[in-house]
């Protein structure tokens, strides 16, 4: 498939996450919206009214958003270009279809990604049975795609994802540390060495990574909001997405996967300088 596929063309899309997706007044956003009912600022070209001071206007949540490419799969293929404007009708459905059309293109996302990793080739045969498979059920119509089980579907891919991951860590030398699923939240991880290491769901939150070795480690699902990458080494690291990047805070001494691009928040607002104990 098409990798460009996968990455969001808001140009392409009918404004489905400011419309679809509900959201609560908190630190994220700056008043509540129920799913179904447009953002105020949703323009009639369905593009933002306040997209180039989202963060300045109270919806930093928005700019750590990322449908990949979700979003103009269901406007322009699910439902051939026809806007929910001009097809009231169709609207609720549309709207069910996209945040099940988002799981699916995450799943497509990492899976594509795991292909790239040449130490996993011995399960690159089922990565790429189950990428076609996921393709495939991402152009069904929209009633199969509501009715899909997606939790069922990532049961039968996140092993494969995990025995990827494996595979290239075990690459690394020496021992790598396993904190899959660990509630690190504010954790002082200063000049840390968690290269190769396992952070697949782990809540960093407000985590002191600076300066921290995170090469080759697993970042699948970790929550970084606010965790300071400032100096880190994220060389090779898995599954990591822009959308996590974006949550967090880094420097121009922050190294990149080249497959994604520094987020330009972190020029303007700078790292808290924080340094911690490993």
């Amino acid at each position: 498939m098409d990798r460009d596929e996968l990455r969001a063309d808001c140009s392409s899309c009918f404004g489905l996450c400011c419309v679809a997706l509900p959201f609560a007044r908190s630190a994220d956003f700056a008043r509540d919206k129920p799913a179904g009912r447009a953002c105020g600022h949703l323009r009639d070209d369905f593009g933002c009214g306040i997209h180039a001071r989202l963060r300045d206007e109270g919806y930093r949540g928005c700019t750590v958003f990322d449908c990949f490419g979700a979003g103009q799969k269901v406007s322009q293929v699910t439902f051939g270009g026809t806007d929910w404007r001009r097809d009231p009708a169709s609207a609720s459905v549309m709207f069910a279809v996209f945040p099940v059309m988002r799981q699916l293109h995450e799943l497509l996302a990492y899976t594509a990604e795991a292909l790239d990793l040449p130490a996993a080739r011995p399960v690159h045969r089922e990565l790429r049975r189950a990428l076609a498979r996921i393709e495939k059920l991402t152009r069904g119509d929209a009633e199969s795609v509501v009715a899909l089980d997606v939790n069922a579907l990532r049961g039968e891919v996140n092993p494969l994802l995990l025995r990827a991951s494996e595979l290239t860590r075990a690459r690394v030398p020496g021992k790598r540390k396993d904190h899959r699923g660990a509630d690190l939240m504010g954790a002082r991880l200063s000049g840390a060495d968690l290269r190769g290491a396992s952070l697949r769901g782990a809540l960093l939150v407000g985590a002191d990574l600076t300066g921290a070795d995170l090469r080759d480690a697993d970042l699948i699902g970790a929550d970084l909001r606010d965790a300071d990458l400032s100096g880190a080494d994220l060389t090779g690291a898995l599954f990591l997405t822009g959308a996590q990047l974006t949550a967090a805070r880094g420097d121009a001494a922050t190294t990149l996967p080249p497959s994604l691009g520094r987020p330009a928040h972190w020029a303007r607002e700078g790292s808290a300088g924080v340094v911690a104990d490993a």
